[in-house]
């Protein structure tokens, strides 16, 4: 049975995310297309095994997160390079959502590895959550809510 089809999935936006983003590999390689890297031999930094980078990358092409674009070295045969499409350049708020949560709850020794900033200024950024009038809200009073206006029941501990 393919999950996507359950009631609790099927209008989803995490499940369809997950869809797409949820396979191993991806948030990885989405990473380093965030760092400026567009070449194959430039996303096997992160490990990813080549056959494996192979498919991941011709499936984020396929899913509209990478664009796939032509280029040859002197020399050389034709190679291709991978370029973030806006839907791909938008997962960095995916990637800050992890890296908080991280830099939060499983802590680094010297402190977090990432941080964001802005392209313009290079003034630091965080990702919060903010109401429509642009007042901060504390993660401990959100609560996930259906779009239908039901909320999603909570457990509590």
């Amino acid at each position: 049975m393919d999950p996507m089809s359950l009631p609790a999935n099927i209008h989803c936006s995490i499940a369809r995310s997950l869809e797409l983003l949820g396979q191993k590999w991806t948030l990885l390689i989405l990473r380093e297309a965030l760092r400026g890297r567009t070449r194959f031999g430039d996303f096997q930094v992160s490990g990813v095994p080549s056959e494996a980078l192979t498919k991941r990358l011709a499936a984020l092409v396929n899913d509209g997160l990478l664009t796939r674009h032509p280029y040859q070295e002197p020399g050389d045969r034709t190679r291709y390079e991978y370029v973030l499409t806006p839907a791909g350049r938008h997962v960095i708020t995916v990637m800050a959502a992890l890296s908080a949560w991280s830099d939060e709850h499983q802590p680094l020794e010297g402190g977090p590895s990432v941080a964001y900033t802005s392209i313009s200024d290079g003034r630091p950024l965080h990702l919060r959550f903010v109401d429509d009038d642009g007042v901060l809200a504390d993660p401990d009073d959100v609560r996930l809510a259906s779009a239908l206006g039901r909320a999603v029941p909570r457990r509590v501990p």
